[in-house]
């Protein structure tokens, strides 16, 4: 398998409704081999939302990939240093997570990791889910598309009528986006013709 023994962070952020989605998809990472090291955001780790508690939620995560999520800029940290990953996931990567990894904002867990990762020269995946990406977001897309090591999940208007800013991944492109990644290479097309959701 592709995958064996890769060892992949996979950081979870406050795009609520798709955590369940995305974590199918850490579940098929895994099931392929992958090594899954998980990470959450301030707010995964302490908002309860209608989608579940932040306890349930964080249980869900630590069952899917086999360990208990990393919460902490100490905990994350080390990552970087001890060159502990391969590859890093961040699904789903919410607008203001977008907007902190291409200002260079490391003020949480996940966007360490990002920084942490990008300093290895190791491949950065987002998967991105924001009701804001085509309007005041665009210009951290722009900026991200540009960045060395920084690959996207194929997205595309999710609900281009009732939310005409909005963008969302193909969440279910996760792992093929990570395969190329590994090879130095991005999914294509990278705009892809999203379903309402």
């Amino acid at each position: 398998m592709f995958l064996e023994g890769k060892r992949l962070g996979v950081c979870v952020t406050g795009s609520f409704h798709n955590i369940r989605k995305v974590l199918g998809e850490f579940r098929r990472l895994r099931e392929e081999g992958a090594d899954l090291t998980p990470i959450v955001s301030w707010s995964v780790a302490n908002l309860d939302t209608k989608f579940g508690a932040a306890a349930e939620v964080l249980g869900e995560i630590e069952e899917c990939t086999g360990k208990r999520p990393l919460r902490t800029i100490p905990e994350v940290e080390p990552l970087g240093p001890q060159k502990s990953l391969d590859l890093l996931i961040v699904a789903p990567c919410t607008g203001n997570t977008l907007a902190k990894i291409a200002n260079g904002i490391t003020d949480g867990p996940v966007a360490m990791a990002v920084k942490s990762t990008l300093r290895n020269s190791r491949p950065v995946v987002l998967s991105v889910s924001s009701n804001d990406l085509l309007g005041l977001g665009a210009r951290n897309l722009a900026t991200l598309l540009c960045v060395r090591n920084v690959y996207f999940v194929p997205f595309g208007q999710d609900k281009p009528f009732e939310k005409p800013a909005s963008l969302e991944s193909d969440h279910s492109l996760i792992a093929e986006t990570v395969k190329n990644a590994l090879q130095g290479k991005q999914s294509q097309p990278i705009l892809v013709q999203r379903q309402g959701t």
